[in-house]
């Protein structure tokens, strides 16, 4: 321990971050960090010029999320996960901490304080829906940032002005109108592998389901993620897009619960470090 030191994560960490999370086999590209810590304070431990162990804190106005948590093989079982973890969440203040767990971070983040409330399912694959025969939904534009915001946060409790402007630049923001108001929205964009799907914000299944139907098959012969929350009902329909149960993570939070007041429903997450 005498020879590493904790410094602030900034972007000339992001080839040693991504370095290591390949060796953990995440999909995530170089690309995918800067994103995330363009929105985050982070935490890296430096062995020398080696970059072995990271973590962001992400602030969503009340909500937190606690992600990208990763210590290198080498260097695990001396207690490195935590003080990382805690370096960066020491960064940002919020009445509530939400993150997605693994089955190995489990006992560590149960011992902090978090508690378990649902489950992450994730999909992916090469689609195989039927190439898109009508026009994609609606895109959204700058112009919306407003109602896109508005509407998230009635359906997550969490303020991500910062994330849908990113996503806005970044990828293709689709929505549904009532009335000429957004009453749906969801994202695509790239990421890993190929490409991602989520969020996606609607008040039911069925609406969900209209909504990303036309944007999975305007994906096929590709391959897409998409991480919804197992009460969605959504991983049987996934799974006949071509898309297959490929893991996923386990839902938990820390303090005073932050709930949207809309009737809008989280059907995907934008990632799972985002919550």
């Amino acid at each position: 321990m005498d020879t590493l030191t904790f410094c602030p994560f900034d972007t000339g960490h992001i080839a040693g971050a991504h370095a290591l999370s390949q060796g953990e086999h995440w999909p995530h590209r170089a690309e995918d960090w800067a994103l995330f810590l363009s929105l985050s304070e982070g935490r890296v431990v430096m062995d020398g010029t080696r970059v072995v162990a990271t973590a962001l804190a992400t602030g969503f106005g009340p909500v937190a999320c606690a992600n990208m948590i990763i210590v290198s093989g080498d260097c695990r079982g001396r207690g490195l996960g935590r003080q990382v973890m805690e370096a960066a969440m020491a960064q940002v203040a919020a009445q509530e901490w939400r993150l997605i767990a693994t089955e190995s971070g489990l006992p560590l983040y149960r011992k902090m304080g978090f508690v378990d409330y649902g489950r992450i399912v994730q999909h992916q694959g090469i689609v195989t829906a039927a190439p898109l025969a009508g026009a994609l939904p609606d895109r959204a534009g700058m112009a919306d940032l407003e109602a896109l915001v508005a509407l998230d946060q009635a359906a997550t409790g969490m303020d991500r002005r910062a994330l849908y402007a990113a996503l806005l630049r970044l990828g293709a923001v689709h929505v549904l109108r009532e009335g000429g108001a957004i009453c749906a929205l969801a994202v695509l964009r790239p990421f890993g592998r190929g490409e991602v799907l989520g969020p996606v914000l609607a008040r039911d299944a069925d609406a969900a389901r209209a909504l990303m139907a036309p944007l999975i098959a305007s994906c096929a012969g590709r391959f897409l993620r998409v991480d919804t929350p197992e009460v969605s009902g959504l991983a049987p329909w996934l799974a006949a897009q071509g898309l297959t149960h490929a893991g996923g993570g386990v839902q938990m939070r820390r303090g005073a619960e932050s709930r949207g007041d809309g009737p809008q429903q989280v059907f995907a997450l934008a990632a799972q470090a985002f919550g």
